[in-house]
């Protein structure tokens, strides 16, 4: 459906199609003609399918912007997806001139209260965050008029219901509200219920949600395996743009790390880095500076980064829906993707039940050989190649380029440039991965709300050996790698909310957060990652 059937304005319009925007995705056809009439919606839709839009056009044309209240509301689980929504709003609404604010934890209060004395009309923010500025009188909410819950289903993974529920009794009664899901568990649909209107209910179909434009592939491999296997295949596959997740904080840093080691250009954003930091990490992933993001999955979530070809599980996820979040970062916008995700032999039941909710097989993959990774390296170069020659002025380098061919064979200088632009296989770099503690057993039929069998790892790292696999999981498999506002303002702890308990995190805390970005390192040293002696046996 086209954008000028879903009546927008002129200069809404012209701000899609400065955008780049085409046509209407499956979520923003449904959901836009909806709001605009002032409905309640409840949109099911994974990330990346534009629910952004689908809510941003709409709450952008029915702004008052001679009204210096805030008069919309957008809640986010984390910084980023909350910096990146306010960035989506305000490029929308130039043409509009619409004022609009971000708050989140882990930035200067003070800046923030100074920007929020602009009168902005949208505020987007992170709970904890936004409880903080409403306990100060610096964010006022009895105008507001229309309020967005965002991946609401994260929200409640991360223990926010409480801060929610207190947000939303700072709103008027008669305001509009929206809530977008990627899932729909009995928590969100009761949400529904208190906090809403007669909601209309858009869903994208499963088929839709699946991301049929991604490749999805498994390798089986033991643990200690995993890194060697997943660098040959960067040499084979030769990605473009790379997310490769893990299941803690820990090992994101040692991932990190490890990859340049042996020369690709990474780097790894997780809850303990400074916002400033996740935030020039995340710059430099988007300008296409960074070739691999490594990434838990909380700090990658809600990340709209166009281009990515590839996804990487370098751990299985304990949730079957993480993996939707997962895969939902590549083959976006019609384009393909590929999605990788390594098991370990006791991890193929996970592995089943994931299939089970995407409603498609995971088509096996050989881990490839040294030979064939060497392959990959110089079809890569041999591309390079090809640039070089095609954007080098022969006649300004003809003489030396004589001289040297007097001096040295062809074939001996092409076969230079050739181990130039290639490297030596990046096993001969060592890097220890410490191993994580296993998933637990899977027991087929368990009784969960997905009925796939998935169950909490209740013994979590009581050997308190290094963080284990206490790093971004809660006791029903879903990440705690949480908003980290929830620390800095308010001291509020662990608590209980509606079965969603937020727990200590992780100890997992990087020694060196400060990766030189953009850098290759040299292949040729040896480099060993190992931050303690905890050593599992592998099954």
């Amino acid at each position: 459906m086209k954008f000028t059937e879903l009546g927008l304005s002129d200069s809404l319009l012209k701000a899609v199609n400065r955008a780049g925007y085409e046509e209407a995705t499956p979520i923003q056809a449904e959901t836009i003609p909806m709001v605009l009439e002032g409905k309640d919606v409840i949109g099911q839709a994974q990330t990346g399918t534009g629910k952004t839009a689908a809510f941003a056009l709409p709450i952008l044309q029915r702004l008052d912007f001679d009204n210096h209240n805030i008069q919309a509301l957008v809640i986010s689980p984390t910084r980023e997806l909350a910096i990146q929504t306010q960035e989506e709003i305000f490029r929308l609404g130039k043409d509009e001139r619409a004022k609009v604010q971000v708050v989140y934890g882990g930035a200067d209060i003070r800046r923030q209260i100074r920007n929020l004395k602009q009168n902005p009309q949208v505020i987007v923010g992170t709970p904890g965050r936004l409880l903080d500025h409403i306990r100060r009188g610096t964010v006022k909410l009895d105008h507001v008029q229309m309020l967005v819950l965002d991946e609401a289903d994260e929200m409640l993974n991360m223990g926010f219901l409480e801060d929610i529920e207190s947000i939303i009794k700072q709103v008027p009664e008669t305001r509009q509200t929206m809530l977008f899901s990627a899932t729909m568990p009995p928590e969100i649909k009761r949400i529904g219920v208190q906090f809403m209107k007669e909601p209309h209910h858009v869903k994208i179909k499963s088929k839709e949600m699946t991301a049929d434009t991604v490749d999805q592939y498994y390798v089986k491999a033991k643990e200690y395996e995993k890194f060697d296997i997943m660098t040959r295949l960067f040499d084979v596959q030769a990605p473009e743009l790379t997310i490769v997740f893990g299941r803690t904080k820990r090992r994101v840093d040692e991932l990190s790390k490890g990859l340049e080691a042996r020369g690709y250009n990474a780097a790894g954003i997780h809850g303990d880095l400074t916002q400033q930091r996740r935030t020039q990490i995340m710059r430099q992933f988007k300008a296409g500076k960074l070739d691999i993001l490594v990434a838990t999955d909380v700090a990658a979530r809600g990340l709209d980064v166009s281009g990515v070809t590839h996804v990487y599980n370098y751990d299985i996820p304990q949730d079957p829906d993480s993996y939707v979040h997962r895969i939902g970062r590549t083959g976006r916008a019609g384009h393909k993707g590929v999605s990788l995700t390594f098991v370990t032999p006791n991890e193929m039941e996970y592995l089943r039940v994931i299939e089970k909710l995407t409603k498609k097989r995971m088509l096996p993959l050989k881990p490839p050989t040294e030979a064939e990774a060497f392959a990959g390296q110089l079809a890569a170069a041999e591309a390079n190649v090809d640039t070089l020659v095609a954007k080098t002025s022969t006649e300004k380098y003809a003489d030396q380029a004589a001289e040297l061919l007097q001096k040295y064979d062809a074939t001996d200088l092409v076969a230079a440039l050739l181990n130039d632009l290639t490297k030596d296989d990046a096993t001969q770099v060592p890097v220890k991965i410490t191993p994580e503690r296993p998933l637990p057993r899977h027991k087929g039929g368990g009784n969960n709300r997905r009925g796939g069998g998935y169950r909490g790892n209740r013994n979590r790292n009581s050997n308190n050996h290094g963080g284990g696999s206490r790093g971004g999981y809660s006791h029903n498999g879903r990440s705690r790698d949480r908003d980290r506002d929830r620390d800095r303002n308010g001291g509020r702890g662990d608590r209980k909310s509606n079965g969603y308990k937020s727990r200590a995190r992780d100890d997992n805390r990087s020694n060196n957060r400060n990766h030189d970005e953009g850098r290759k390192q040299s292949s040729k040293r040896s480099y060993t990652i190992r931050t303690n002696d905890y050593v599992l046996e592998d099954t």
